[in-house]
């Protein structure tokens, strides 16, 4: 804020003025640790209390109190009639307020139309008490001559805050630390910090993410005490020349109260704890180290992030050291050189996912563990970046980063999508914020400097981001200047020039967010001064991120440097129903309105922090180590910057018809950026007349353990398909049996088994071995699959609506059961489609006495315009039991045309497994590339379905739900209990998208065109 000194009276008006952003705020810092010895104890401490756990709460509507004589702001005041509310926390996970979930659109749209800066009338305020007592450390420093600072380290959207009835100050941008100096305030015994928490105030225009609205105080709040002499602000430059192999350590320090201090001593230690640098300087109010050329300094990188301690110690004039201050170093290089992004000299390729920080309990409120998790998460997937998308994260966060090695772009805590767009994409230059409007210069400035110089000093902050996706404007210039007077090394991202070329001189980076792959490679091929990064692409909104490997391909351009996934978890929230249970719900299940409902759905991980199946694509096509297959060698590129291949281990193994039959363990040493061959002598011949075919395949693993995975984990695999030379050999003697031909049906028993064809039903009705009916209704002619968060967003419903119904309302209009021979009988049927363009699908039952059955579905191709299918095979309703699904196929994950770079393999799932709990129920469960599959109880019965002799592989999913139930449901929780399982044996079913979620369609090779011919032909053995 501006022209303020100090105040010391509350106003309301704060909250509508743009220019106001914070009151009696301390000055943003680094987030650096320091100590100071205790002058009563003698003992070391960090001098911060926490004044996290129970607070009081009362939420009122704002225009039923005045701020300025408000009496829950008195020291006095009785609050126990207020609720009790766990900080860090929200109001709404509380039950204090109701949730709101919207992405471009503001909260108040449609209800109230204020415009900005002002604000809605319907705005709430919650009125926060806490009482505490100063600890000793604390109050030992404020004695000794130190100041004391209460921190919120995050809220939304705007504070005021009282100590003992005093006003302390005012602030905004909930995502960096609101500190301010409450030294003259506290007193001996009881205090108490009163806190009103505003819903909506100016900062709101600028906080439109796309994300659950949630307030109150979501982070930690705490005491933090200096001591009299205290270095306020370390900004280090820790650098590393790749070419000179030295490293070199600068630091800037401010000092408060230096003049009381002698010298400053700075000491660089290893993580064993060796000093490896040490210099002594005098105390200055801006105190300068400079180490000069370090020899021995390993570099960080995500490969390999190694870390080292800086110390500072303040000494005072009797030679004691009296405080003592405590940073993580990582030394690295971080440029655009000849246009392209390079760390350590290298060029660097973001493999990555943007993320908010969301729990499905707590909502922003995380704990350290999810933020561990959500590291190790990345690191066992081969993500090497994300971007904190979009505002400022915990800072927890960073330094798990900086210790586990992922790249970030730290983003600043700024969106106002809703200022300047409308449905269509319409642009509405006159009523965006902050445009060029000098009125929210001051604001957007504080939120980017207050993030850069908390976060500074965090070698995994690779780039800063002005906002995301704001337009653009005179203010983004006045925020990129002061970025790069502050720090001229990192690059500058901001996406929002795309939309006004004449501002492309606030971006360093060709950023852009769900351009298509073809799109990119244009720009690439232009010869491009900027290098490019897609902020945003990939949108996993349910059942998608197909065809990634389009994207991928482009890392053979030097200035393709990689993208971020939109999103890392799917943001839902746990709700008690009126039966007790808990479930995930999504916007709109709150009765909030508007509402963009479950777009919040897009998520590599759910909501509970379970992986989704797209996981398992972007682990294998975000690996840095591709290994190529053939029958005689094995080609290993090693895409690592730093590290060398001799630091995993590569297993070799052979299957045959995706049985293990061979393994061998190798090491393949190839040095980071290269390519090498490796002869194999795969022991193709010892196998090939057993088997039908051979998988050649090498996985490449962990050799020791880390700090986020196992030895023996595996990062990646290749393989390879080798036809052998064993073919089936029926039996020459035909299985004892009968065959009846009746009037109405036909069938054929023999083995233990049998087969009874309807004329009337129009197929298969039963199927049983030893009197266990494995078949409760005839297979159904299916054309059609639930819908995708993908499909509903291109239209795909509106445009095959006819595929929905026509295999589902298919009718017989001819059959035949004839006896071929002794052992042979054969029903063929002939459907009509119900399709405007009449199409007919012959299906035809080959039975035997020994118990096989071929099925044959044959779709001719039709001329005309029909629409392309969405999926094509049969669907059985089958009795409940038959849970089990072994198959020989692309697994273990589930797997769709545009997205199979899973590994080819025998896999053991269950229907229930095989049922991702997508946001909204939609398609699920798919196996593409099934050489076999068996379908069975607990006991081990069922049936086999095999590709018969020169057939294609087929698709298959087991599922205790119906394509149909999938299809009407909205919640996970509104699926029935299960009383059949459905399966589906499939020729084809078109690829699930992954460009975006609201208007690009499904590739065209992923398509299953109406013109073309279509056959599903497989064997059945009931086992």
């Amino acid at each position: 804020m501006t022209d303020v000194t100090h105040v010391d009276r509350a106003s309301q008006a704060w909250l509508t003025d743009p220019t106001v952003f914070e009151v009696n705020r301390t000055p943003a810092h680094s987030s650096h640790k320091w100590y100071a010895r205790d002058p009563q104890s003698g003992q070391w401490s960090d001098l911060k209390q926490s004044l996290d756990g129970e607070w009081r709460v009362e939420v009122v509507q704002a225009a039923d109190i005045n701020l300025e004589e408000e009496p829950a702001t008195a020291e006095s005041f009785d609050d126990s009639s207020f609720e009790r509310i766990q900080v860090p926390g929200h109001l709404q996970t509380a039950g204090l307020m109701n949730h709101k979930y919207v992405n471009v659109q503001y909260p108040w749209d449609g209800h109230e139309n204020p415009l900005e800066p002002n604000i809605p009338e319907n705005n709430h305020v919650a009125l926060y008490r806490r009482k505490f007592t100063v600890s000793a450390p604390v109050a030992n420093a404020k004695q000794a001559g130190g100041s004391v600072s209460i921190v919120f380290h995050g809220m939304a959207t705007a504070i005021y805050v009282w100590v003992n009835g005093a006003f302390v100050g005012y602030g905004e941008d909930g995502f960096t630390p609101n500190e301010f100096d409450i030294t003259g305030l506290l007193h001996d015994g009881e205090n108490v910090v009163a806190v009103a928490c505003y819903e909506y105030s100016s900062a709101s225009w600028l906080e439109d993410q796309d994300f659950w609205r949630l307030h109150g105080l979501f982070r930690s709040v705490e005491l933090a005490a200096r001591p009299h002499v205290h270095i306020e602000n370390t900004q280090i430059e820790a650098d590393w020349d790749p070419e000179a192999g030295t490293a070199s350590l600068d630091a800037a320090l401010t000092v408060l109260n230096a003049a009381d201090a002698a010298t400053v001593r700075a000491t660089l230690k290893d993580a064993d704890g060796n000093t490896v640098w040490q210099t002594t300087g005098d105390a200055k109010a801006q105190t300068a180290i400079s180490s000069g050329p370090l020899q021995g300094i390993e570099p960080w990188s995500a490969e390999s992030p190694t870390l080292y301690e800086l110390d500072v110690d303040v000494i005072d004039q009797a030679g004691d050291v009296i405080e003592c201050t405590s940073q993580k170093v990582g030394f690295r290089r971080f440029r655009i050189e000849d246009g392209i992004l390079t760390i350590n000299g290298k060029r660097i390729v973001f493999k990555g996912a943007d993320r908010h920080e969301f729990d499905a309990e707590r909502g922003r409120a995380i704990t350290e563990q999810d933020m561990i998790d959500d590291v190790v998460f990345c690191k066992r997937h081969n993500i090497n970046s994300i971007r904190t998308s979009h505002y400022p994260n915990q800072e927890r966060w960073y330094e798990l980063c900086d210790e586990y090695g992922i790249y970030l772009i730290d983003e600043t805590n700024l969106e106002a999508h809703g200022s300047w767009s409308l449905p269509g994409d319409v642009l509405t230059e006159d009523t965006i914020v902050p445009g060029s409007k000098r009125e929210w210069e001051g604001a957007c400035v504080d939120r980017v400097n207050s993030m850069m110089r908390r976060d500074y000093n965090h070698p995994s902050v690779l780039i800063w981001s002005l906002g995301n996706e704001s337009y653009v404007g005179d203010v983004f210039r006045a925020m990129y200047k002061h970025v790069h007077d502050i720090d001229p090394n990192r690059p500058v991202h901001y996406e929002g020039v795309t939309h006004n070329r004449d501002y492309d001189d606030v971006t360093d980076i060709e950023t852009r967010m769900y351009s298509h792959a073809d799109e990119i490679e244009k720009y690439l091929k232009d010869d491009p001064k900027k290098p490019y990064l897609s902020c945003e692409y990939m949108h996993a909104m349910g059942n998608s991120v197909g065809n990634m490997d389009e994207y991928t391909a482009l890392e053979r351009y030097p200035k393709y440097q990689g993208g971020f996934i939109w999103d890392f978890i799917d943001q839902a929230i746990y709700a008690t129903q009126p039966d007790g249970t808990r479930s995930l719900r999504y916007g709109g299940d709150f009765g909030d309105r508007p509402s963009d409902y479950e777009f919040s759905g897009d998520g590599l991980l759910f909501a509970d922090r379970k992986p989704s199946p797209k996981a398992q694509e972007v682990k294998q096509l975000y690996s840095n180590v591709h290994i190529d297959v053939t029958k005689d060698s094995v080609s290993v590129k090693n895409d690592n910057l730093f590290t060398a291949t001799g630091d995993y281990v590569f297993v070799l193994s052979v299957l045959a018809d995706g049985k293990p039959v061979w393994q061998s363990t190798r090491r393949f040493d190839v040095p980071a950026g290269e390519t090498r061959t490796f002869d194999v002598a795969w022991p193709v011949a010892a196998y090939r007349t057993d088997a039908r075919e051979l998988v050649l395949q090498v996985s490449q693993r962990l050799a020791k353990a880390t700090d986020w995975a196992e030895s023996g984990y595996e990062l990646a695999f290749g393989q390879a398909v080798v036809p052998a030379d064993a073919t089936a050999t029926p039996d020459t003697k035909p299985a004892d049996g009968t065959i009846t031909v009746g009037r109405w049906n036909a069938g054929v028993r023999g083995a233990g088994r049998e087969v009874l064809l309807s004329r009337t039903q129009g197929g298969m009705v039963s199927y049983t071995f030893a009197g266990n009916e494995f078949v409760l209704r005839r297979p159904a002619i299916t054309t059609f699959r639930p819908l995708t968060d993908n499909d509903r967003g291109a239209g795909h419903g509106f445009e095959r609506v006819q595929w929905l119904g026509a295999g589902r309302y298919a009718r017989c209009v001819d059959n035949v059961l004839e006896q071929i021979d002794d052992s042979t009988l054969k029903g063929t049927y002939t459907y009509e489609l119900a399709t405007a363009q009449r199409t007919k699908v012959t299906v035809s039952y080959t039975a035997h006495t020994d118990g096989r059955v071929n099925l044959h579905v044959e779709y001719p191709g039709e001329q005309g315009d029909l629409p392309t299918i969405p999926a094509f095979g049969i669907e059985w309703t089958l009795p409940v039991q038959y849970t089990n699904l072994r198959f020989f196929g692309t697994g273990p994950e589930e797997t769709y045309l545009d997205r199979k770079h899973a590994k080819l393999g025998v896999w053991s799932t269950n229907a229930f497994a095989d049922h991702a709990p997508y946001l909204m129920p939609q398609e699920t469960g798919n196996h593409e590339d099934v050489r076999w599959a068996e379908i069975t109880d607990d006991h081990g019965h069922g049936m086999r379905v095999s590709r018969a002799d020169g057939a294609a592989p087929f698709a298959v999913s087991l599922l205790p739900y119906s394509s149909f139930m999938l299809e009407e449901a909205q919640h996970q929780d509104e699926l029935p209990k299960p009383k059949h399982m459905f399966l589906r044996v499939l020729a084809a079913q078109m690829g699930v998208g992954g460009d975006d979620s609201w208007m690009s369609p499904v590739h065209p090779q992923y398509h299953i065109p109406a013109d073309k011919p279509i056959s599903l032909d497989v064997d059945l053995e009931l086992i």
